[in-house]
């Protein structure tokens, strides 16, 4: 990746074959797939029917932990209510 930004800054592919020991057409390749792989990276993908799916799966997970917790709320609620009362000891 160094090298190939040397290259895209200006230096001279022939100088920098030399200093390296690498082939001036072995730099232009890594040179050209860098750019390559830059170019694909901008490029934003079209929302499919996988993103709409994933949306909607995770609006059903919110909403059945929203659910969970609030059921156990009650669970806690109502076995409290169910627990006998505590003892008091006669001293």
């Amino acid at each position: 990746m160094e090298v190939v930004l040397r290259v895209l800054k200006g230096e001279e592919l022939d100088v920098l074959s030399r200093e390296l020991g690498v082939s001036s057409a072995r730099i232009a390749q890594w040179r050209d797939e860098f750019l390559e792989a830059g170019q694909s990276g901008l490029v934003s993908r079209q929302a499919d029917h996988r993103d709409t799916e994933n949306r909607r799966l995770t609006t059903k997970v919110g909403e059945q932990t929203m659910a969970i917790e609030l059921l156990e709320e009650k669970i806690e609620v109502l076995e409290d209510g169910l627990r006998p009362p505590r003892r008091r000891s006669r001293s």
